[in-house]
C-alpha cells in the first residue's frame, strides 16, 4: 500500500531575468541626455542641461506610455499626508547635506572646487535673471531631474538587470555616477562627486520610500535650488 504525499507542490521562486526592452529604454533617454546637452553646449553654456531634461523628458514620457507606465507609476502622486511629506522632506535635506559634507572631505584633497564656473553669474542684482532662472529650478532642477535622474533611470536600470536588491542598488549606483557626470562641464570633478554623493542620498531615500513617492526629493532639491540662486541675486557668497 502506498502512501501519498500530502505535500502540495513545492512553489517555485521567480527567476529574476535580464530585461532587454527596460535595457533598451534606458540606453535611448542616456543617449538623449548626453546628445541634447553636448549638442546644445556648442552655443549656451547656461540651457544645455534644461534643454538636454526637456527633451529626455517628452521621450521618457512616450516610452513610458509604451509599456502601459505613467510617472505615477515611479512615484509621482500628489502628497496623501502634508505633513508626512514635510517631514520626509527635511530628513532628505538632512540625509543630503550629511553625505555632500562627507564627500566634500574627500574632494577637499585631491580637486580644485571650481564653483559653478561662472554659469550663473549674471543672476547677481538682475530680477529677470533671477525670475527666469527659478522657473528652470522648479521645472529642470527639481521635478524633471527627480523623475528622470532617479526614477526612471533607477526603474529602467533595476529591471534590465533582474529586479533583485543588488539589482536595485547597482542602479542607484549607477544613477547616482551619471548625476554627478551632468554637473561635471561647470563643476569639475569637485563638484560632480559632491553632486555625485547627494544623488545617492535622494537614490537611496527613493528606494526606501518603495519607489512610491518621489515628491519629497522633489521639493528637497527645489528648495536647495532656491536658496542657492537666491544667494547669488542678493550677492551672498560662501
Amino acid at each position: 500500500m502506498s502512501v501519498k504525499s500530502q505535500r502540495g507542490p513545492v512553489a517555485e521562486m521567480p527567476v529574476r531575468r535580464f530585461d532587454p526592452v527596460a535595457l533598451v529604454d534606458l540606453v535611448i533617454i542616456l543617449a538623449v541626455l548626453v546628445g541634447v546637452k553636448q549638442s546644445v553646449l556648442s552655443f549656451s553654456y547656461l540651457y544645455a542641461g534644461p534643454a538636454s531634461t526637456f527633451s529626455a523628458m517628452l521621450v521618457a514620457t512616450l516610452l513610458l506610455r509604451r509599456r502601459g507606465l505613467g510617472w505615477k507609476d515611479l512615484g509621482l502622486r500628489w502628497p496623501e499626508n502634508w505633513w508626512k511629506t514635510v517631514g520626509l522632506t527635511l530628513f532628505s535635506m538632512a540625509l543630503f547635506i550629511a553625505a555632500t559634507q562627507l564627500m566634500q572631505l574627500f574632494a577637499d584633497a585631491f580637486f580644485e572646487d571650481v564653483g559653478t564656473s561662472g554659469r550663473f553669474d549674471h543672476i547677481e542684482g538682475n530680477l529677470a535673471a533671477y525670475i527666469g532662472i527659478m522657473l528652470l529650478v522648479w521645472t529642470h532642477g527639481s521635478f524633471f531631474e527627480e523623475l528622470l535622474f532617479r526614477a526612471f533611470v533607477i526603474d529602467r536600470t533595476s529591471k534590465a538587470f533582474g529586479g533583485s536588491g543588488k539589482a536595485e542598488i547597482g542602479a542607484a549606483l549607477f544613477s547616482s555616477i551619471f548625476f554627478g557626470y551632468r554637473h561635471y562641464y561647470y563643476q569639475g570633478m569637485h563638484g560632480a562627486l559632491i553632486t555625485g554623493a547627494g544623488g545617492f542620498a535622494f537614490a537611496m531615500l527613493y528606494l526606501w520610500f518603495g519607489r512610491k513617492n518621489i515628491m519629497p526629493l522633489i521639493f528637497a532639491h527645489g528648495i536647495f535650488n532656491s536658496l542657492g540662486q537666491t544667494f547669488r541675486f542678493l550677492g551672498i557668497r560662501d
